[in-house]
């Protein structure tokens, strides 16, 4: 049967393949270290669970919810900005409630891409960032870029490539997967170029929080004038270790911002208001919470990195997010990034998320996620010891199980 026109504009979800061979190993009794998709393990911090349970039991509270969120709510994280970023945002025009920043990119790419509308997109980037735009009929130009001085002429490149004139850049900082921090005069420039050439910005910050040297990360709002070409989205999925929970959110320009809340009005009713209720609460909060979240992943960051190295894969140590971008080890770089987290679950009992499902451009690398504590990580760090020097050994091995069969 023929698929639909959407779907077959879909590749293959790469990532499936690596999770069939993880339940199968499963199945067969193996015990899997997952270090594969960024699902956060931390409970969500007590005093917002204690505050979900107070407000379900009122039963007005289950009615239909608000799709662009409770006053309270948006308030909250108008606040939140204000205190993190400076950025003065006006919470009822400028600030709409998401059931987290996936579904927020999702919409906003329905909201405002016309068929064959082109959109500059990192890669490797996050998949929704590009494919919210390829469902919603736009044409991706794909930027290998990082957030230093060779950003501008890359994009300047897109755009002279690019017929019809892009509509809009994403950005990504604190990046997923490759965990690289933008600075703030970073943001000036691009805000520049972005009201010089009459191009959106949508800034994917659900990271902000998850940083380990010192430095806050910035938002792109807090360049002046920037609100005038921007929508930023965060998440607390992270940063209040509330991943099932979806509640996230999109700030910034005011055309924007109504044009994502008219058509989430015609989509959902908004999350649950006992949701939305603790996620204001957890917002209003000293920060407390978001700073042990932090150190949690600070020490498994410090663990990984250190662990892995004496094992014999030498790994950056990521400056923000819960991921490390890790270098593919030249013995197995040319198997790609698939290939090799296939063998990594099969003779390591470990997985990862392989790099080309960010992109092809990360095909040299896979992502490891910091979301197993830190004698499963050190545990890791041995199985893959083991598998490093069997290979070293025995070179044949390196041909994955499953291309075999």
């Amino acid at each position: 049967m023929e698929e639909f026109h959407k779907v077959r504009r879909l590749p293959p979800y790469v990532f499936e393949q690596v999770n069939r061979l993880k339940a199968s190993a499963r199945s067969r009794g193996a015990d899997i270290i997952d270090l594969g998709m960024g699902n956060p393990d931390l409970p969500t911090p007590k005093a917002i669970v204690d505050k979900l349970c107070e407000v379900v039991r009122d039963p007005r509270t289950h009615r239909y919810s608000s799709s662009r969120g409770i006053p309270g709510l948006r308030r909250a994280q108008a606040n939140y900005y204000q205190r993190r970023f400076g950025v003065k945002l006006n919470p009822d025009t400028q600030v709409v409630a998401t059931l987290g920043s996936k579904e927020g990119f999702a919409n906003m790419a329905q909201a405002i891409t016309a068929p064959g509308d082109v959109i500059l997109c990192p890669n490797p980037t996050y998949p929704i960032h590009a494919f919210g735009f390829i469902m919603s009929g736009g044409v991706i130009r794909s930027l290998q870029v990082e957030p230093d001085d060779g950003f501008i002429p890359a994009v300047e490149r897109g755009i002279r490539h690019s017929i019809p004139k892009p509509l809009a850049l994403i950005l990504n900082y604190p990046s997923n997967p490759t965990a690289l921090v933008a600075s703030l005069d970073f943001y000036k420039d691009v805000v520049a170029f972005a009201k010089k050439n009459d191009i959106i910005i949508l800034s994917d910050l659900a990271y902000s929080e998850i940083y380990f040297d010192g430095n806050p990360p910035p938002s792109v709002l807090q360049v002046p004038g920037a609100i005038d070409v921007c929508v930023e989205f965060t998440s607390m999925s992270k940063t209040f270790s509330m991943p099932g929970w979806r509640m996230g959110f999109a700030v910034g320009n005011e055309r924007l911002i109504a044009a994502l809340t008219r058509v989430k009005s015609y989509l959902d009713y908004g999350a649950f208001t006992p949701i939305q209720v603790a996620a204001a609460h957890a917002l209003n909060g000293d920060g407390a919470d978001i700073a042990e979240v932090r150190e949690v992943y600070h020490k498994r960051r410090d663990v990984m990195v250190d662990s892995f190295s004496r094992a014999g894969w030498t790994i950056p140590a990521p400056a923000a997010s819960m991921f490390a971008w890790a270098p593919i080890p030249e013995q197995f770089r040319q198997l790609g990034s698939l290939e090799f987290s296939k063998l990594l679950i099969e003779h390591a009992d470990v997985a990862v998320a392989p790099g080309i499902g960010f992109g092809e451009y990360g095909d040299d690398f896979v992502r490891v996620a910091l979301v197993e504590n830190e004698h499963r990580i050190r545990q890791a760090a041995r199985n893959i010891k083991r598998f490093l020097a069997s290979t070293a050994k025995q070179p044949n091995n390196v041909v994955p199980l499953s291309a075999r069969r």
